[in-house]
């Protein structure tokens, strides 16, 4: 046949003209296997870079609480502290305001007059006087400290009451003395009149 009636053929290199059908395919299904391997290892990547930036977005969160919570915590100490000393302080002023009234309401108990004898009464009153006057002036000062720290009243202070009238000792004395020697006469005064009323009526 002559050169011009020949028909073209491909210019392929000699492997890929040599190859058979089979390896195409073969090389074809490579082909594809190494794509959907980039591809999962492209999908693992993501993956790991969205864990990525959950952790970094959750460290980033946990160091923001955490210094919040440090500046809170620390200046909520501060105060717990200076709350608890004053409560403490309020504490130890209340037992021992607990104990004097006590003590005060004690002292004034055990005064009873009618077991002082004659001879100690000016004592005995001058002594019980003092113990009314001292337990007055400890209530009005404790009292006036422990509403002074309160948002109300602990204790409501007591309507104003007129203080009693108490004459000097020696008047004290010479009423008493007065009443008692006007007890003793009064059977003899009596005792005198009838017997007088008697002697009139006999001269009658």
């Amino acid at each position: 046949m002559p050169e011009s009636t020949k028909e073209p053929s491909l210019d392929l290199p000699e492997e890929q003209a040599a190859a058979s059908p089979e390896m195409l395919d073969s090389q074809v299904q490579r082909a594809q296997d190494q794509l959907l391997q980039l591809k999962r290892q492209q999908e693992l990547i993501e993956k790991q870079k969205r864990e990525l930036e959950e952790l970094s977005r959750k460290q980033e969160e946990l160091e923001k609480g955490r210094s919040d919570m440090i500046e809170k915590l620390s200046r909520s100490l501060v105060v717990i502290e200076r709350e608890t000393y004053e409560a403490e302080k309020r504490v130890e002023q209340l037992k021992a305001t607990n104990t004097s009234f006590a003590d005060h309401l004690e002292t004034l108990e055990k005064i009873n007059p009618k077991t002082w004898s004659n001879a100690d009464l000016h004592k005995e009153l001058s002594k019980a006087l003092s113990a009314v006057d001292e337990a007055r002036a400890e209530y009005t000062k404790s009292l006036t400290k422990i509403n002074a720290k309160a948002d109300t009243e602990v204790i409501d202070p007591s309507p104003v009451v007129e203080e009693t009238y108490y004459p000097p000792s020696d008047e004290v004395g010479f009423l008493v003395w007065l009443k008692r020697g006007f007890a003793f006469t009064l059977p003899l005064l009596v005792l005198g009149l009838t017997a007088l009323l008697i002697f009139y009526f006999m001269l009658g």
